[in-house]
């Protein structure tokens, strides 16, 4: 099998909803998988969407149902001077960065006409780790509603940094008349912050630093939830691994609600 789980809630569940809440597919695709026989529920093979699964049942998919499942997703260090997404005349998407010359590991390069955007923009003036996926699940648990996912971030600003602004980036600010929620804030000297947010406002850390009196001179984000930039080199690209999607999913999920339907 492809795919194992034991359901560890508390009452009975859907089995499509925990396919969906386990981050393995939506529900839709759920209910495409269970109708071709492709999900077990303890080794048994399970036609009915609406089939409830109860709490120590084990849950397979077969190794055909992810092939079905399988989608692009790519981390990029993405260089100042590239747009993320859908670019305005004169502007070069990031997406041509990914040919076979930069790729770092194995894997496929993405074919020119597929559609791969950007799981939390990055600013053309920014730099640092970008996903681009055509997988709904991991844009889901980066950018959904429910998602707890924190972003770091290495900033380079001019002007004076002082305790006290460090304090307000970090708590009080507003903007758009709504306020922020409270950001990690790091003074790391010369100049130099690091911010761990956890929502993505437009251009937030550059209006932010406006706010207090500082400039941003330079934007790298380094992290998103568990996935790292680490040592890979500016302009290249490599997929993401499985074990990294597993664990944005895992991640982005650890704070749901158990469900009682």
């Amino acid at each position: 099998m492809a795919w194992h789980s034991v359901y560890r809630g508390d009452a009975a569940v859907r089995l499509n909803k925990f396919l969906a809440q386990s981050g393995v597919c939506s529900r839709r695709e759920a209910d495409a998988l269970i109708a071709q026989g492709l999900v077990r529920l303890d080794g048994q093979p399970v036609l009915d969407a609406g089939r409830k699964v109860v709490p120590g049942q084990s849950v397979d998919l077969d190794d055909a149902a992810t092939a079905r499942l399988s989608a692009f997703s790519i981390l990029l260090n993405k260089p100042v001077g590239y747009v993320s997404g859908q670019p305005e005349p004169g502007k070069i998407p990031a997406v041509r960065l990914l040919t076979a010359d930069t790729r770092v590991g194995p894997g496929e390069v993405p074919a020119s006409d597929l559609s791969l955007p950007p799981v939390g923009r990055l600013d053309e003036d920014s730099r640092g780790l970008l996903l681009l996926s055509s997988d709904g699940v991991v844009a889901k648990a980066v950018i959904g509603p429910l998602s707890e996912l924190d972003k770091e971030y290495r900033v380079r600003v001019r002007g004076e940094v002082t305790a006290a602004i460090v304090e307000q980036l970090r708590h009080g600010l507003e903007l758009d008349g709504r306020a922020l929620k409270p950001a990690g804030v790091f003074d790391k000297g010369k100049g130099r912050l690091k911010f761990i947010l956890k929502e993505g406002r437009n251009r937030q850390i550059r209006r932010m630093c406006d706010l207090v009196g500082l400039r941003v001179i330079d934007l790298q984000r380094t992290r998103i939830g568990p996935v790292r930039l680490d040592d890979l080199q500016e302009g290249r690209w490599r997929h993401l691994t499985t074990a990294e999607r597993d664990a944005l999913i895992a991640a982005s999920t650890v704070a749901l609600p158990p469900s009682n339907s």
